[in-house]
């Protein structure tokens, strides 16, 4: 039934905290429990079922890349339970990183094929043969990837493949479970995987036909709230943490002078005794004309009392008009205590020492002319970061996204048009660091 007044209580159970969920759960009546197994696209959430699209009933492999605890396994358990549902003899490959992960995760699971099962279903699993057979006489095989050639010869109509990023002998594991499903008019292979960058999983997702989910742990409700604002607090922006919670698939370009190895070994939790302060300023383009400019890179570096340099805060702003991100200029500095302004004049700096002054800001603003690529003046920079010289204070996933797509010798490969927020951090950190003569004499090969 449908209608203003109407009330979906599977819907509503599906949004409580888990502590009342668990009690509402343990109140019902098994013909309750079962209605709700069979609800599962009420408890899904998005990046757990395919959304709708043109392109979709056309997919091959469909790739869920997501963060820990996001509900992959449980996704891919409903996934394969329904496909046995539908197809009484369906053959199933069941693939995960060793036959131990197939059995505890995927199997055995808390969120595992046997826990997902309608109680009329009543699946057995035979872990001597590696074999979990449905009622109506649909069978799903276990497969380790550790063990490739158990592959050459079985055949298939589906696949689950789970934490892909982790096979050890990925690609043989790969090719021959693509070689062994052949059955059926519509072959397709669902993978559930926290991302990683190897070469397997880019390998996939450049095939014909594949459709990708992502999601963060934070978006499962189910999750104790403690659980997440842990991890969070500990990990949120880092690499660790963009990939393992945000189910982000990062990757280090060929010939960056930043790597993401090396921006994690150069963080630290906090800025020892500063002596001086600068904001590093990349006005937009455009800025000039009074016109909404694009981003504008603002950066706070401080130079430590031990010498070495530490970057503060990424305070860069976008779609701003020249007052609006010139203003973000004199609000950093004034947080930080900054001594001193360094403005990139090509763009239009000089709109950054006008706002300054009519704020009545007794901020020191220095114009500096960009003779040399934006590479070019990166290089020595990044020398200090590899020689230990360098921090970061926290985590600024932004700036470092531009930072590892600056390309030795020349180029940029990472997002968006311009590395703004990357040459806002090249001049404080020249400044503090280098001098404000320096040139570029070091290059990181």
């Amino acid at each position: 039934m449908s209608g203003a007044g109407s009330r979906d209580p599977v819907a509503e159970l599906a949004l409580l905290p888990r502590s009342r969920a668990d009690w509402v759960l343990g109140a019902l009546t098994t013909a309750q429990r079962r209605e709700l197994q069979e609800r599962w696209a009420v408890w899904a959430h998005p990046g757990q079922h395919i959304g709708a699209g043109s392109d979709v009933a056309d997919w091959r492999i469909w790739v869920i890349l997501a963060g820990r605890g996001f509900g992959k396994t449980r996704a891919g358990a409903e996934w394969v339970s329904q496909i046995a549902r539908d197809n009484p003899g369906a053959r199933i490959a069941l693939v995960g990183a060793t036959s131990e992960d197939v059995r505890r995760v995927m199997i055995e699971g808390e969120s595992g094929l046997l826990a997902v099962a309608r109680d009329d279903e009543d699946p057995v699993w035979r872990s001597g043969a590696g074999e979990l057979r449905f009622a109506n006489g649909a069978l799903a095989s276990a497969y380790s990837a550790e063990a490739p050639e158990s592959l050459r010869g079985p055949e298939h109509h589906v696949a689950w493949c789970d934490e892909v990023a982790k096979w050890r002998n990925g690609d043989a594991t790969w090719d021959n479970l693509m070689m062994g499903l052949r059955l059926g008019t519509l072959p397709r292979i669902v993978v559930t995987t926290t991302p990683r960058p190897v070469a397997l999983l880019r390998r996939i997702l450049a095939l014909p036909g594949v459709v990708r989910s992502q999601g963060r742990t934070r978006d499962n409700v189910h999750l104790p709230a403690s659980f997440v604002e842990a991890v969070t607090a500990s990990y949120a922006g880092t690499r660790l943490g963009r990939q393992e919670l945000d189910g982000e698939l990062i990757e280090d370009v060929a010939g960056a002078l930043w790597t993401r190895d090396l921006l994690e070994s150069r963080r630290v939790a906090c800025a020892p005794a500063v002596a001086r302060v600068v904001v590093g300023v990349d006005p937009p383009a455009g800025s000039v004309t009074g016109g909404p400019g694009d981003a504008c890179g603002i950066v706070a570096v401080a130079l430590g009392n031990d010498g070495f340099g530490y970057v503060l805060e990424d305070a860069s702003v976008a779609g701003a008009s020249p007052e609006g991100w010139a203003r973000a200029v004199a609000e950093c500095a004034a947080r930080h205590g900054a001594d001193r302004v360094i403005a990139e004049a090509n763009q239009g700096g000089k709109m950054v020492a006008s706002v300054l002054a009519g704020a009545d800001r007794a901020m020191p603003v220095r114009l500096v002319h960009a003779s040399l690529g934006k590479s070019a003046r990166a290089e020595p920079v990044a020398a200090l970061y590899e020689c230990g010289r360098a921090w970061h204070v926290g985590a600024f996933p932004a700036l470092e996204d531009e930072l590892c797509g600056l390309i030795a010798g020349g180029g940029y490969e990472g997002p968006g048009r311009s590395p703004d927020r990357a040459d806002a951090l090249v001049w404080a950190m020249t400044e503090v660091m280098l001098g404000p003569r320096a040139r570029v004499s070091v290059r990181v090969l």
